[in-house]
């Protein structure tokens, strides 16, 4: 029994509607510690009315609270922190509130999925580097980054700053993103650009020159134009320091090869300026010679440094998005971005997040595997898994596009034709789609500068793995040739090389030539310069004699009556003709014993 002790005061309790009354005051029930404020009225109340009483009031206060704010029955200690930054929660904690929490449009809710968007986008950046790209890209495309484009941005320039090794590795992980998301792309664009000429002002040179090395690899994998790179050089070198030129050098190293390719008088300009400086003397000698190694790099054609280094060149130049940007204009870093911010359309911008994100990794036939695979022994959950089974068969063009597009990114991250192999083989590409992967090996081998035999190799290893990609190359060789006036000069002489990789080790039957017929009539300037380079090829790797008994062998006399035509007399010459202008005339002794014979037959 607590000592009855009275305080008098002259004002009288305060009302339950007082805003005066805090929340925790009005929240909690009375404690033991707590002084009890007494009117001179209650003087005569015994003790134990007055407890009774105010515990009463204490219940009203506590449910006056509830229905003023709309609080949920929930125990205060599971109460989330309004906070405005991220503070650790234990992972029980956590598991706990999200189980509790099912409205999306509560604050809360949005509030820990903020949480989580920010952790893991921070987590896969920390782990990217060239081996597992393709992987992290996978990752992050399956989370929203087009609401955690802020944090996405912060977090990949953060990372730059610290590891500045790894720059090519983040440019060529936003320019995937960027060919998906520009938006994201610019974002990035515009605070880099911000940030150089807050760093610049300041003369922070750690950050300015790292700044500049993202900028320079932006420019190099065409996500930004070069126009920013001759504006950046022409600042630096305008009022000339021993450190502003230190940057343009180094700047110069960076992106020198694609600036030579892309704008070759700018360059000049750009290197006539630096030979005016080397002569004066305000810069060190250590500058000096930097300039004169700089000239070195560029007379040996930035070899050393080159445009996009070896594996990261993930991405065609045709898909790529360049933003015209330019060092005046208004780049608005947009901060708000970086922090939470509560969405009353949060569902309908997840829906359609998810509608992009289907498209993009193709999650539907995961989602109805994992969905078949909780079905039952009944009979009918069987027949509902040979429905779901039948809707993943029946492919739409989206899908097609979505797995050459991950085939292309699989064979582009490899380093060796082994690693590539194994990496395709576990896609499960699904019966009826290996004529996708064979076409796309194709693809990514026209569509370099110049042949690979990394991509021969690599189609050898699928003919001598299944039969069923043997018939899908030779089915893609009659379809090559049928189309072979469409090629460029790069892509016609890198298929045909390809092929006769293919036809020399045995590949591929050589019963394909039967689609060609090299007469006049129907041949065109492209398919006979895609004749002239695959039997040039063939021959490079044979040998002429090593060819001709090939060619003479009796299995294949009916394949090859199309380039060796008897028909008529002015088809033969046309082929006597043809490989004799292209120095293979030994080809042809046989057809021209013919064309003889069959002149003296015609005149008798």
């Amino acid at each position: 029994m607590l000592k009855s002790k009275v305080i008098r005061i002259s004002s009288p309790l305060p009302s339950l509607h007082d805003s005066s009354l805090s929340n925790s005051s009005r929240y909690n029930k009375s404690s033991k510690q707590c002084c009890r404020t007494r009117t001179p009225l209650l003087d005569s109340i015994d003790n134990d009315k007055y407890e009774q009483q105010n515990d009463k009031n204490n219940e009203q206060v506590e449910l006056h609270f509830k229905q003023t704010l709309n609080m949920p029955s929930i125990p205060t200690r599971l109460a989330i922190p309004q906070r405005t930054i991220s503070l650790y929660m234990p992972p029980a904690k956590l598991h706990l509130l999200q189980g509790l929490l099912t409205d999306k449009l509560t604050v809360e809710y949005q509030r820990l999925s903020w949480d989580a968007l920010k952790k893991s986008i921070n987590s896969q950046i920390n782990k990217v580097n060239t081996s597992n790209l393709s992987i992290i890209i996978h990752q992050l495309f399956k989370h929203n980054i087009v609401r955690g484009r802020g944090v996405l941005a912060r977090t990949i320039i953060q990372a730059q700053i610290a590891t500045p090794f790894y720059t090519p590795v983040y440019t060529t992980l936003i320019s995937v993103i960027n060919t998906k998301f520009p938006q994201i792309g610019e974002l990035i664009l515009k605070r880099l650009i911000s940030s150089f000429r807050q760093t610049y002002q300041r003369n922070d040179k750690c950050k300015c020159l790292a700044t500049t090395k993202f900028i320079a690899h932006f420019i190099n994998q065409n996500i930004l134009h070069e126009i920013v790179a001759l504006q950046m050089l022409v600042l630096l070198l305008e009022n000339p320091t021993n450190d502003s030129v230190e940057l343009a050098i180094l700047f110069l190293k960076e992106c020198g090869q694609k600036l030579s390719q892309v704008s070759p008088h700018g360059l000049d300009s750009i290197f006539s300026t630096l030979r005016n400086l080397l002569h004066e003397s305000s810069l060190n000698k250590r500058i000096q010679y930097m300039i004169e190694v700089l000239f070195a790099v560029r007379k040996d054609q930035f070899k050393t440094n080159p445009t996009i280094q070896s594996g990261l060149d993930l991405i065609n130049e045709n898909d790529q998005y360049t933003h015209m940007l330019t060092l005046d204009d208004p780049c608005e870093s947009e901060p708000m971005l970086d922090v939470f911010k509560y969405d009353e359309q949060y569902e309908e911008n997840e829906a359609k997040y998810k509608e992009i994100r289907k498209i993009i990794l193709n999650e539907t036939s995961d989602d109805e595997n994992e969905s078949s695979s909780y079905s039952s022994d009944s009979d009918e959950v069987d027949d509902v898994g040979e429905k779901e089974q039948q809707t993943i068969v029946d492919q739409t063009e989206t899908n097609l596009v979505t797995l050459r597009h991950t085939i292309y990114l699989t064979i582009q991250s490899s380093i060796d034709v082994d690693e590539c192999a194994h990496k395709l083989l576990k896609m499960n590409i699904r019966p009826g789609q290996e004529i996708e992967l064979c076409q796309m090996i194709l693809d990514s081998c026209a569509q370099q500068r110049t042949y690979e035999r990394f991509f021969g190799l690599l189609g050898q290893r699928f003919c001598l793995l299944k039969k069923v990609y043997i018939e899908c190359f030779e089915k893609i060789f009659q379809d090559q040739y049928e189309i072979v006036h469409r090629l460029e000069n790069v892509k016609l002489r890198n298929v045909a090389k390809f092929f006769a990789h293919l036809l020399v080790t045995n590949a591929i039957s050589w019963n394909v030539l039967h689609c060609i017929r090299l007469t006049e009539q129907d041949t065109t300037s492209s398919s006979r310069v895609y004749i002239k380079i695959l039997f040039l090829e063939l021959v490079e790797f044979l040998g002429l004699n090593q060819l001709n008994k090939r060619l003479t062998d009796s299995t294949l006399t009916e394949y090859i009556q199309g380039l060796f035509p008897r028909d008529k007399s002015e088809n033969t010459r046309f082929s006597i003709n043809f490989f004799t202008s292209i120095g293979l005339g030994g080809l042809t002794d046989e057809l021209r014993e013919f064309l003889t014979m069959n002149s003296i037959r015609m005149a008798h």
